[in-house]
Parts: structure tokens; C-alpha cells; sequence
């Protein structure tokens, strides 16, 4: 498709997929490279939460530590505004223009063009291919920037009228809306945006006017010139190759070109407010919430599908706080059950073509938000409640205690509350949410005080580290630490930590668990047990002196379990197999999210939404034996972290890592990883997987073991199959089969059993009528069901129901001495007796509680001997309740 082709003119009305389409064609044939959408998370940036510019994933060539093959590139690049520095969150859904998720539409040159072609290709695109009317576009330039000035007026042609220049409006020199700049120091450089005029109906003036914060003129485009260095005095030093970096949002173009004034009135957002109403059941259209949950569901699906799940910090969190506010908006709108991930379907069809990574993950993005909103509607409807309630006294400030209840108790993250509360102009006290917030972390602190005293003080040289090499080593003592305070001796049974000058031992990191060993002087033992990290370099040996006694400066040798050591090895290099296994098998969503190697399992945490079946399991085991029986050779180099990442290594357990890394080979694995591993993959011996289960939402856990452990889980296997077998007089090979008969037989003789036990009550039923006694007007029976189990209680309660018509009844029964009781209540009588505080009024008297609707609810007991009294009460209790 090319632009020529590409219908996009003014005034056609096209689509936002032709407009991107055309804009992407239209650099292509001015010799741009195409480049894919980066992720929504940043690589190796810690500075950003999300990637929010479509220069993000180009930072690294603008600053030269990236080489490409192009000096030219153009990319339509997804990006999420909602957390941190950046966020539009809090305005999603009250403003024409504001969303979490945007897509910005860049062209991008890196030392190639400069300023002339930037313009001309801008005017070229906007004017010819999408052939908005020059009279109503005009640009703003940097006012010292005369020669991007020059080229707007006197080559592209637009009118002086139609050029502002805007100077350092924002205190300070360079701090312009017109300059931009990286940060305090580094590339920076002077802008040139344009502007579309809406019309003379719409309120607001021309860029640079007191008006200008009106919607009259709306910014479409910003072309950045990085034209400078600057240095810590503030000093411009110009760029050997300056660059371009420009970005359109496409909902705001696509928003001029379909002639709407609104980006929510695009086609894009049309489809999917109307796929709101739809799960919504809402006909009026215009709604805000629609257009909330028509934004939330780009942002959260696009999360989801580049690995976020929802949690309880950092990305996770921000994307919990999207998704809860996404249905705060639907319970508003009448939704009482999960309905947000339907929209995923039609989320998908508007957007899949473009982002793969969408309509490959259709599955995963729409069961983790639906358990989120399973999770989320558990506790919504009693914090609804007591927000309402709060509100409902017509508060000008809401209290910042309780806002920090809600977030606290009933999931409620600080600016849904904020939300809910600016819908009815009342302010929230977060000053006193921090106050609470704060409160409560201090009384974490003073809980974990204990840990805190275990970090040890030491200032000194730095362990220098051997275990990769080999497993035994001559070393100096450098300090001792007994209760945690230095000392100069250890004696025979004292607890301590040792640090030396050179260890064989591995201290606990990146997942793996610290080695084990002994130190041996000429003066005694020191059984180690565990090595820690006290600073970066400096090990931690924590044991106890076995014999003798052990000094500062004693010369000694210091010797690794072999075996524990070779275990652990084993596992960990399993691991790595593991996790790619895991992602050939599961997709390439599976991010780890947490381990534990030691002796025994590598214990690993991982992104996906659904246990693992049967199948799955069997095919990662295939495949890590497959590379264990290959016996090839593990091997580690050292290197400069960037040049680690162009090896296409992953980061497996995600350590802090220095300028230099290893990078570790193992079978086809390729990773990142500080840790101890075998020679050869044979060495691992066998892989077997003993565990799979879910430990948060859309994350899973894997357990496995190798080698000896592996065998003898294997054996312990096979010797209960063998028990198993026996008891149920079958072969091994003969007794699922057998166990699947037994169990069937057992489930028919429970059905038969619970319809002897109702045919039981229901005669017990018939019998109970005649006991209701008349209180007002109204039937009330209270009496003992005999052999009844809860489903019985209700079964009878309903045909108790149905023939008295109008009633209230407490059923109960005894077993083991506890109690169960039933207490239902006809629907005409609701409104003046409660079944469920019924039932805990008659609970309470016999040792428990219960809960339940106003109709039917149950509940326990521990003290039979008081049921008889309880019972003999109830009459009374109605008649209250009804006069």
C-alpha cells in the first residue's frame, strides 16, 4: 500500500488504520526504515515506568551508544501515559483529548536531515497527502529559532500571521514549550509544532494568546530539533550531527480528518463505546464512563500483552489502578459481575492488524482481566457502601482516614476515591491518606526491626571470589561478628559470621541460594552454613565454630560442600533450560518473576495466566531432557553489558549488574546470570518437574528438581503407585483405571445418599408444618431437622417455603457436636425480618456466627446443648421485629 493509494484526504472521512497507514507509507517513500512499535516497557531504562514517546525505543542512537543500520526510520509506537512523571490518568474521561493509551505516529532522523526537510515533509504530508486546507493550519517556532522561522515563511510559504514564536515562558532560560531537552545536561534543542484551527465556534485562541488552553486550536504535530549539548554550566555547545525527532498522536489527526472536534468521536473509539454500552446494557452513548472504559481497555490490553500483570506495585500496580477504575465506571453504569474483558474481542479487531502482539495474546489478556475483575468485585459493593455513606453527609473535604480504609481494606487505590468524589465536587484529605499510609509502613518497620539488626557494619577490604574456578582455597579471617557486633575471637559453640579476603564460596544472589562448607584453621573448625552478601563484595560466612576458636587475621582453608554445591548447580542450570522451554511451550509472554535454587528444586515464578496442563508439562520436561541428553559444554564470558544485550542475551533472575556481566551459555539458552553452573548439560542428569501452581494472579510457579533428587522423586512415585495398587488389587499399569472405577461407584452411592437423606427431610418437612406457630399474622417455625447436612437444611427450607407461603423458619440440626443452622424468610416478609441477622441471632446463642441474603442464610454453632433454648426463642424475636 502506498500513500497515493491510501485514501486519506480531508473531508473522506477515512479510517484511523488507512491514517496510519498513510503515514508510514508516506516516510517510507522518503527512504525511512519502518520500525515496529517497541514494547509499552522500557528496556533498560529505569527512568521511565512506560514508554510514553515514540522516541523511547531510539533514545540510545540519539545519544550515539546505538548503531543501525538507517540514519532514517519512521514507527507508529503504542504508548501509555498513567503513571509517575507522566500521567493523564486522573483526566481520562473528563477531557475531549486525554487517554492512558495513545499511539504516536514519529519520523526520525539521526544526524541525516535537519530542519528543512522535517518541515517540508510535515507540509508535504499534511497538505498533499492528507490534504488538510492551509488556511487553517498555523506553527509555533522557538522565538530565537530564526531559521526555522525563515524556512516556514519564505520556502514552505505560510503566511507571518500564521508563525508564533514563543519564547521562555516557563521561568527560566530554554524553558520554553518550544525547547526541548533530555534533562538538565545532554541533547536538546528548539521545536517547531503545528496547530489545527478547529473553527471560530469552538472557544479558545491561537497558541502564545492568553486563550490559548481553549479547544479552538489543538497541537497536531511537534517537529524537535536536537541541535544541542549542554553542559553543567547551562552552556549550548553545538551537535556535530543534529537530529530529528517528531510525533503525531494519531487520534488527534485521525479526530481533524474524520471532521469530529472530540478524539473519542473517531472511529477507533466508536467501536469500542459502542461495545462498552453493549456489556454496559447503556443506550445513552455519550456517557463519560463509556468513554473511560473505551480508553481503559486499549491501555490494559496492550499491558497485558507486553508482560504486565496486575500488582501491587510499580507497572503492576498503575495497571491494577486502570483496571479498577474501569470497572468503578461499570459498576456505576449497573454491572454487578466481570464484564470489562469482553471488550477484548472487539479491542482486537480494531487494533489486532496493526499490533500483533495483541491478537496473539487475545486469550491471556482477556482471562487475566477477568480475574482481576472476579477479585475486584468481591469487595467493591461494601467499599461502595461506605464511601456512599460518607458522601451521602455532604463532606466538602473526604476523610484521608477513611479513603485509607478503602484502599487498605477494600482495594480501593487513593484516586478512584478522588474520582468518585470530583463527580460530586468533593475534595479528598490526602494529606491525611499519607498520615495513615505512612502509619502503617512504621508499624511494618517496628515489626521487621529484628531483620534490621542482623545487617552487619564493616568497613574493609572486599572478598575477592574464587567459586567459579574452584571449591577450595587458602584465605585470611577479616572480621568476625558474634550477635551481630564485631568481635576478635569466636570460641568453641558460638554463632558468627566471618568474612575473608578469599572465598570459593557462592553468596546467596540472583535466586541461588548461599553455599555451605567448612573453614579450617590451625586453631579450629568453622562449620559455615549459609553465605550472604553484607555489602557488594564483601561475603558473609554464617555458621558456628564447631571446635577450638577461630581470630582475626588466622590464616585458613576454606572448602565448599561439594555435593551440596554440585546439587545446587544442577538445578540452577536447569532452570535456565526451564525458562526456555517455558516460553517455546507457553509463548513468549513468560517473564520471570521470582526464584529459589537450592539443594533440593529450583523453585521458579513466571507470567501466565492459566495452570499449566498436563500436556504442557510433559512438553518443557521433553525438552530440558532433550538438552540435558545433548551433554553439551556450558560456557560463561565476561563482557560489557551492552555488549552482552547484542548477544541477544536474556536476564533470568534480573540481578543489579555491574558496567561488566556474565554471560551464560547453556544448551540453547543464552542468558544473564552471576550464578554457579555445571560443565556440560549432561551433568544435570535428569529434570523432572514436581509442582505447578498459581501463587498471583496471571503468575504461576514451577517446581522441579534434578540428578539424585529427580530419581528419587521418581521412586517415591513409583513406590505409592505400587501402595496405591495394592490397596485397590490391580497391576500398576491396571490401577488408574481401578481408582477411577472406585471412584465413580463412591459418588453414585453419595447421590443415592443425599436423596435418602432428602426423602428423609422432606417426610421430617411434612411433619414440621403442623409445628409453626402463628406470631401477627405470620407462620414461624424454629425446629431440629435429625441427619440433616447443610444442602438438606436449604433443600427443606425452600419446600417449607413453598407450602407455608408466608413464614419465617430456623432449621438445624446436630453432628458431632457442632451445629448447622438455616433460617429463611418468604419474600413478602423481607423488608421487616432479615434472614441473615436471624440466623446470627440464633448463631450467637450457640457458640458461632453465620451470614447470608435476606431470604436464605446459614450458619455454625459448637454448643449443641444451648440450641434448644436458641430455638424456643426465635418466636419472640420475630414478633419483635414485626410490631
Amino acid at each position: 500500500m502506498t500513500a497515493q493509494k491510501t485514501k486519506v484526504s480531508y473531508g473522506s472521512k477515512p479510517s484511523s488504520k488507512q491514517i496510519r497507514q498513510a503515514f508510514l507509507d508516506f516516510f517510507a517513500s522518503k527512504g525511512h526504515q519502518i520500525v515496529a512499535s517497541s514494547s509499552l516497557v522500557p528496556h533498560g531504562d529505569p527512568t521511565l515506568l512506560f514508554t510514553n514517546a515514540g522516541m523511547n525505543q531510539f533514545k540510545d542512537v540519539f545519544l550515539g551508544f546505538d548503531k543501525r543500520a538507517y540514519t532514517r526510520a519512521t514507527s507508529s509506537q503504542k504508548c501509555v501515559r498513567a503513571g509517575g512523571k507522566h500521567n493523564d490518568l486522573e483526566n481520562v474521561g473528563y477531557t475531549a483529548r486525554h487517554h492512558t493509551f495513545f499511539e504516536m505516529l514519529g519520523n526520525f532522523s539521526f544526524g541525516d536531515y535537519f530542519k528543512r526537510d522535517a518541515i517540508q515533509f510535515a507540509w508535504e504530508l499534511l497538505t498533499e497527502v492528507y490534504a488538510l486546507p492551509k488556511e487553517r493550519l498555523m506553527v509555533t517556532v522557538y522565538a530565537e529559532d530564526d531559521e526555522a522561522y525563515d524556512i516556514w515563511n519564505k520556502e514552505v510559504g505560510v503566511p507571518a500571521d500564521k508563525i508564533v514564536r514563543i519564547g521562555d515562558n516557563k521561568g527560566a532560560r530554554y524553558a520554553s514549550d518550544n525547547f526541548w531537552m533530555m534533562g538538565d545536561t545532554g541533547p536538546c534543542g528548539p521545536c517547531t509544532e503545528i496547530f489545527y484551527d478547529h473553527g471560530d465556534h469552538i472557544p479558545g485562541g491561537p497558541p502564545g494568546s492568553p486563550d490559548e488552553d481553549g479547544d479552538r486550536f489543538i497541537e497536531i504535530w511537534n517537529n524537535v530539533f536536537m541541535q544541542f549539548n549542554r553542559d553543567e554550566a547551562g552552556v549550548m555547545h553545538p551537535l556535530p550531527k543534529p537530529s530529528v525527532d517528531t510525533g503525531m498522536g494519531l487520534e488527534r489527526i485521525s479526530a481533524v480528518l474524520q471532521g469530529v472536534h472530540a478524539n473519542y468521536e473517531i472511529d477507533l473509539f466508536q467501536a469500542l463505546i459502542k461495545a462498552a454500552a453493549r456489556e454496559t446494557h447503556t443506550a445513552d452513548l455519550d456517557s463519560p464512563s463509556l468513554k473511560v472504559l473505551a480508553d481503559h481497555i486499549r491501555a490494559c490490553s496492550f499491558l497485558i500483552a507486553d508482560g504486565v500483570i496486575p500488582g501491587n506495585e510499580g507497572r503492576g500496580y498503575v495497571l491494577r489502578r486502570i483496571i479498577r477504575r474501569a470497572i468503578r465506571h461499570g459498576y456505576k453504569l449497573g454491572c454487578r459481575a466481570a464484564f470489562f474483558h469482553k471488550l477484548v474481542p472487539d479491542l482486537v479487531a480494531e487494533m489486532g492488524e496493526a499490533y500483533s502482539e495483541l491478537a496473539s495474546n487475545q486469550t491471556r489478556v482477556a482471562d487475566t482481566l477477568k480475574q482481576e475483575e472476579d477479585r475486584f468485585f468481591e469487595t467493591i459493593e461494601n467499599g461502595m457502601q461506605i464511601l456512599e455513606a460518607e458522601l451521602a453527609t455532604k463532606p466538602v473535604v473526604f476523610n484521608g482516614d477513611l479513603a485509607f480504609k478503602l484502599h487498605d481494606t477494600f482495594g480501593f487505590p487513593l484516586d478512584l476515591t478522588a474520582d468518585i468524589c470530583r463527580e460530586r465536587g468533593v475534595a479528598v484529605d490526602t494529606a491525611g491518606f499519607d498520615a495513615a499510609m505512612a502509619r502503617q509502613k512504621e508499624q511494618a518497620r517496628a515489626a521487621g526491626k529484628f531483620k534490621m539488626a542482623l545487617n552487619l557494619e564493616y568497613e574493609g577490604a572486599a572478598t575477592t571470589f574464587h567459586g567459579y574456578e574452584k571449591l577450595e582455597t587458602a584465605a585470611k579471617v577479616l572480621a568476625l561478628y558474634r550477635d551481630g557486633s564485631p568481635v576478635n575471637t569466636l570460641s568453641e559453640g558460638d554463632l558468627g559470621v566471618v568474612v575473608l579476603d578469599d572465598t570459593p564460596f557462592y553468596a546467596e544472589s540472583g535466586g541461588q541460594i548461599g553455599d555451605s562448607g567448612e573453614l579450617k584453621s590451625a586453631n579450629g573448625i568453622f562449620a559455615v552454613e549459609d553465605t550472604q552478601k553484607i555489602q557488594a563484595a564483601v561475603f558473609g560466612h554464617h555458621g558456628v565454630l564447631k571446635t577450638g576458636s577461630l581470630s582475626v587475621g588466622d590464616a585458613l582453608t576454606a572448602r565448599v560442600d561439594l555435593l551440596a554445591r554440585a546439587s545446587t548447580m544442577r538445578n540452577h542450570s536447569a532452570t535456565h533450560l526451564m525458562h526456555k522451554a517455558l516460553r517455546e511451550v507457553l509463548g513468549a509472554h513468560v517473564q520471570q518473576k521470582g526464584s529459589l535454587v537450592d539443594t533440593e528444586k529450583t523453585r521458579f515464578d513466571f507470567v501466565h495466566n492459566a495452570p499449566m496442563t498436563d500436556a504442557e508439562i510433559a512438553q518443557v520436561e521433553a525438552l530440558v531432557n532433550a538438552e540435558v541428553l545433548a551433554n553439551q559444554a556450558t560456557q560463561a564470558r565476561v563482557m560489557d553489558i551492552e555488549s552482552a544485550q547484542k548477544t541477544g542475551a536474556m536476564m533470568l533472575f534480573g540481578e543489579k549488574y555491574g558496567d561488566e556481566v556474565r554471560v551464560l551459555d547453556i544448551g540453547s539458552s543464552r542468558e544473564l546470570c552471576g550464578g554457579t553452573h555445571v560443565s556440560r548439560t549432561g551433568d544435570i542428569g535428569l529434570f523432572k518437574i514436581t509442582a505447578e501452581s498459581g501463587v498471583a494472579a496471571g503468575v504461576r510457579r514451577v517446581e522441579a528438581t534434578t540428578g539424585t533428587g529427580a530419581l528419587a522423586y521418581i521412586g517415591e512415585t513409583e513406590k505409592n503407585l505400587q501402595a496405591i495398587a495394592a490397596a485397590v488389587k490391580a497391576t500398576p499399569a491396571e490401577a488408574a483405571e481401578r481408582v477411577t472405577q472406585l471412584v465413580d461407584a463412591s459418588r453414585s452411592l453419595e447421590k443415592e445418599l443425599a436423596r435418602l437423606k432428602s426423602k428423609l427431610a422432606s417426610a421430617q418437612g411434612d411433619e414440621l408444618l403442623n409445628q409453626a406457630q402463628d406470631v401477627h399474622g405470620v407462620k414461624v417455625l424454629a425446629a431440629t431437622l435429625e441427619g440433616a447436612d447443610a444442602n438438606t437444611l436449604r433443600e427443606t427450607m425452600d419446600k417449607l417455603k413453598d407450602k407455608l407461603k408466608s413464614a419465617v423458619i430456623v432449621l438445624a440440626s446436630v453432628a458431632d457436636g457442632k451445629v448447622s443452622l438455616a433460617a429463611g424468610v418468604t419474600a413478602d416478609l423481607i423488608a421487616k425480618v432479615k434472614a441473615g441477622e436471624l440466623v446470627n441471632h440464633v448463631a450467637g446463642q450457640v457458640g458461632g456466627k453465620g451470614g447470608g441474603k435476606p431470604d436464605m442464610a446459614m450458619a455454625g454453632g459448637t454448643d449443641a446443648s444451648k440450641l434448644p433454648q436458641a430455638l424456643t426463642g426465635v418466636a419472640e424475636w420475630v414478633g419483635q421485629k414485626l410490631n
